[in-house]
């Protein structure tokens, strides 16, 4: 299904931790619903003002009850901090749903065991995706890392089977990487989403064990159609493949970090 581009009106907008925003919008549109992994490009000016390029940012939560839709993300550039001058009531371009997710219905047919992992600000689409498997009877154990400090991780507790945090710094939880905090023997499957080294990590853990792992990688974006071919990806096949388009989900055995 092709994307949407609407007004979405801010609902809320607050600081969860330094430089990380927490987005709540109103999506108007009732017939281009996101899931799991998917991300939508957002654009909080005219558009003959720089930046030239809409941002892409995944969905953190969706509530098709009351149409309303989170976005957490880090504020790091030109755009984002344009994004992050919203304030309630404030309307913006937001365009979406894209990209290709997690397929929930096909991970929890295939597998019961699951483990969602996730690196700093790519924690963000994993609380969707944690939500969707609890929702289709599949309470994941969640295993995220951050530099210092959790931000987040509050709601977790009662869709997750299981909930535990690394932090680089010890401050708190387990002082080391997120990929000591768990063994992918123990797991049917690997959903992951974090910094490039961590994911890469990860996958070759779950190779060494032979657990089946999908990652969402992440590119810097034009289009998000997968037109422009700026975000392609290197696959193991040889052929190049559009982060926007073709993923931003892909198994991890297809791809080269």
């Amino acid at each position: 299904m092709r994307a949407a581009c609407c007004e979405a009106t801010v609902l809320s907008h607050e600081v969860v931790a330094g430089d990380i925003r927490l987005l709540r919008a109103l999506w108007p549109d009732r017939e281009h619903l996101p899931h799991a992994g998917q991300f939508f490009t957002l654009r909080a000016w005219g558009a003959d003002e720089a930046p030239f390029l809409s941002r892409p940012i995944s969905v953190h939560k969706w509530e098709p009850k009351t149409q309303t839709i989170e976005f957490l993300y880090q504020v790091i550039g030109e755009g984002t901090q344009k994004i992050a001058q919203l304030k309630k009531g404030d309307s913006f371009q937001l365009t979406g749903p894209m990209g290709n997710g997690f397929d929930i219905p096909a991970l929890v047919k295939q597998y019961r065991k699951i483990a969602v992992v996730g690196g700093g600000i790519g924690t963000a689409p994993m609380y969707q995706v944690t939500r969707e498997l609890a929702a289709a009877g599949v309470k994941p154990d969640v295993f995220f890392g951050f530099r210092d400090a959790p931000y987040c991780m509050e709601e977790y507790r009662s869709i997750a089977n299981l909930v535990k945090v690394s932090t680089d710094t010890g401050a708190v939880g387990f002082h080391g990487f997120v990929t000591q905090l768990y063994d992918p023997a123990d797991y049917d499957a690997v959903l992951i989403c974090g910094p490039t080294v961590m994911m890469k990590n990860a996958a070759r853990l779950c190779a060494e064990r032979g657990t089946p792992c999908f990652v969402s990688l992440e590119k810097k974006m034009a289009c998000g159609i997968g037109a422009c071919l700026g975000c392609t990806c290197e696959t193991k096949g040889g052929e190049g493949k559009s982060v926007c388009k073709n993923g931003p989900v892909f198994d991890a055995t297809e791809v080269f970090f």
